[in-house]
Formats: structure tokens, C-alpha cells, sequence
């Protein structure tokens, strides 16, 4: 049976993944990242712009109580990583890892001219742009786009939502998004997928509509690939059944398959706490730190806790000073953190935040968060930095 075009544009859940995944792999042509030694990135994005003065706390910082006579939290109520600074309460496996070694923190990552808007600022930092600068293109994307010049499918990165973000969006190659790899599987066995390639070929499609087919295609073929990868050495850890548990849990099983990713990318929110900051704060560092534990147990218990990089960032931090709602608006400059067995320079990478050297009520970042992408590109990733950055950028010593 001859189905049209306008069919298929109309069609449910798999057809709307397709529009998100592009051509891939079915491929066992490169070796896998389940190989010890073969070095993974996972970025964890706190999505809303996440308050780092109330992530590490300057105790002993009299001006930060100042500005937050309410909201600010003492040392008793705090754990403890320095004598002038210690990490939230609701993030007590970050004091573990911290107290191992396997944690670094670094402050005042920013850029010049910083943008309040959520929208922007994420821009900014998923494409590695400037401020002024309007790119198309995400640093990561970018990076797919030089590791697969002849590479017809590329799979080496990979991010579990439902959309793609312009991180992964490269010129020639795009990331894939796709949330759950059984649901994916099970929608492509519908035969109604099938038919749809058949009635392409009956028929001459415009370009738009050919590019759709050909991805669609492309889509049924891999999500077999996908499915069975997730399946193949599947961890029985057990995670918490939050969304970013579920989410580790797929790229802890992943990376110890076959699959060629080096890549995942994954996200939590929101962190926009104009209001009541503290219960809702809390409740996304207790869900955030009972995943990172598990999946952090997880790469221990099977070796390759050394191999994994797990980097934190949010689009902006908040004000210093606290707003009239119990919560803090749109700021500026924000700490990273850096997870792994395989660190080099561990504990707090820098100084804490200067709090008396404000610009209009906000931080003044003291490290360009495209230092902290080039140190990962070229130590982690061991790619030149500067093809995907179009600048250079000094390298950081924590890899």
C-alpha cells in the first residue's frame, strides 16, 4: 500500500525520534568504550542556572552573610572541605568523593560580558561562542564533526533526552538524542514504519521529504543496534529510580558494551530558584547525589571508574545577594565540578569566589569555561583544541 508523504509526517512517537537522530551506525567498526582503558566523558548539566554560593560555602566569608541574611548557610549547617569553605548538606557523597580524591572543584568559571538570559547563556556555553558571537554549531558537535570526516554513521556521542541541545549539534554530523533505548526498539518493530519505506519507493519524493525517509530509515536501523547495546552487559546496580538514575544507569550499561560512544549527555532541573530556594535546591542535590553515587559504585565495582570523566556545569550562577522571595536571581560566574578516579589535580583547583570585588551585584569570573572544555578536548579526548574551540586556550592541570 502506497503511503503519502503527508502520512508520514503525521506519524507518532518514532517518527518524531527520527527528526532527532541522524545517520548511525550499525557498527562494529571501531572498538568500543566497554574496553578498559578507553577514556568516556559524561556531562551532567544543571539546567536553570544552579546557585554555587550556596553549593560551596564560604563560612568564613562575613560578606556572604551580609548579602544573605536568610538564605545564607552557616558552617554547622554545611560539610566541611576547607577551613574557609564547605560543600551543601544534601550533597554528602560529593564530601566522600572530595575526601578521596576523586573530586575537584573549580570556581568563578564564567565568560566576558556574561548574559542573564537562560536561553542565551546556554547558547554561550553549549556552542563555546563568545558573548557577540552567534554559532550554529556546539562544541561537542563540532568535535563529532572532526573525529568523523569519513565516517558515514557516527555514534560517538550521545545524549539521553528527548531533544537534542546545541552542544551536540555539529556541521556535518549531529549527536543522538534518544531517552530510553527499549522504547526506541519497541517502536520500530510497528510495521507501519516498514510500509512507509516501501511507499518511498514508489514514489519521487521532494529533497525534505527524502531527507526524512532516508532518516527514518537510518532510525529502524539503528535502534536494534541501540537496544541490544544497552542489553549486552547491562548493569544490575541498583539506582534510584529518579530520572537522572535511570538516565546513568543506561550510560553505565552502555559503556560497558560494545558501542563506540565516548560522549553522554545528560541533564537535571530546574535550578531557577527565584523563590524558596532552599527547599527546592536541596531536593535536586539529594536526587543528584544518590545517582552520582550509584553510577560512581557502579564504574568501581567494574573498573572503570579511572576511565570516566564527570563534569558538571549550569548556564549561570545566582546574585550574591538574596532577593525579597527567599530565593536569588539571574547572576553570573558558577563553579564546575570534575568527578573521576583518574584526576590530577584534585580538591579545589582555585580561589573561592572574591566577594568583595563584585560587578553590579555579581561575580567576576576569574576562569573562561572554554580554558576547562580545551583541557578536556586535548587531555581527555586527545583532540587539538583549537580546531574545535577556533581559538586556543591554556590548558588546565586537573587532567
Amino acid at each position: 500500500m502506497l503511503i503519502k508523504r503527508r502520512t508520514f509526517l503525521q506519524t507518532g512517537t518514532l517518527a518524531s525520534a527520527s527528526l532527532l537522530l541522524p545517520r548511525f551506525l550499525k557498527a562494529m567498526e571501531s572498538p568500543g568504550s566497554g574496553i578498559a582503558g578507553n577514556k568516556v566523558l559524561v556531562v551532567l548539566q544543571l539546567s536553570g542556572g544552579n546557585d554555587g554560593l550556596n553549593t560551596i560555602i564560604p563560612y568564613r566569608n562575613d560578606l556572604y552573610y551580609a548579602a544573605r541574611p536568610r538564605l545564607g548557610i552557616t558552617r554547622d549547617q554545611s560539610l566541611r572541605l576547607t577551613d574557609e569553605a564547605g560543600i551543601h548538606l544534601a550533597l554528602p557523597f560529593f564530601k566522600t568523593l572530595y575526601d578521596e580524591g576523586n573530586l575537584a572543584i573549580l570556581n568563578s568559571v564564567g565568560y566576558p560580558n556574561p548574559d542573564r538570559s537562560h536561553f542565551r547563556s546556554m547558547d554561550i556555553w553549549q556552542s563555546a561562542s563568545k558573548s557577540d558571537e552567534y554559532l550554529h554549531t556546539g562544541w561537542l558537535g563540532r568535535w563529532l564533526d572532526a573525529q568523523c570526516k569519513t565516517c558515514d554513521h557516527p555514534t560517538q556521542v550521545l545524549e539521553l533526552d528527548d531533544v537534542l541541545s546545541l552542544s551536540m549539534k555539529g556541521a556535518e554530523r549531529n549527536g543522538i538524542a534518544v531517552k530510553d533505548p527499549a522504547r526506541l526498539y519497541q517502536a520500530s518493530r510497528n510495521d507501519l514504519y516498514s510500509d512507509l519505506l516501501k511507499g518511498h519507493e514508489q514514489e519521487h519524493a521532494s529533497h525534505t521529504a527524502d531527507y526524512l525517509y532516508k532518516t527514518l530509515a537510518s532510525t529502524l536501523s539503528s535502534a536494534d543496534y541501540i537496544f541490544k547495546n544497552s542489553k549486552q552487559n547491562a548493569t544490575n546496580y541498583s539506582y534510584p529510580a529518579t530520572e537522572l538514575g535511570k538516565n546513568l544507569k543506561t550510560v553505565a550499561s552502555l559503556i560497558y558494551s560494545e558501542i563506540n560512544t565516548q560522549v553522554y549527555y545528560v541533564s537535571v532541573g530546574s535550578f531557577d530558584t527565584h523563590v524558596a530556594q532552599d527547599q527546592r535546591q536541596k531536593k535536586l542535590f539529594e536526587e543528584i547525589n544518590e545517582a552520582v553515587q550509584a553510577f560512581v559504585a557502579d564504574l568501581k565495582k567494574n573498573n572503570r571508574f579511572k576511565d570516566v570523566l564527570l563534569v558538571s556545569f549550569s548556564e549561570f550562577g545566582r546574585r550574591v545577594a538574596q532577593n525579597a522571595s527567599g530565593g536569588t536571581d539571574h547572576g553570573t560566574a558558577n563553579n564546575m565540578f570534575f568527578i573521576s578516579g583518574g584526576l590530577q589535580q584534585k580538591g579545589m583547583l582555585n580561589a573561592l569566589p572574591d566577594l568583595a570585588n563584585l560587578q553590579e551585584g555579581d561575580l567576576v569570573h576569574q576562569v573562561d569555561f572554554r580554558q576547562v572544555y580545551a583541557t578536556i578536548l586535548g587531555k581527555w579526548l586527545k583532540t587539538p583544541a583549537s580546531e574545535i574551540l577556533g581559538s586556543s586556550y591554556p590548558m588546565m592541570n586537573f587532567l
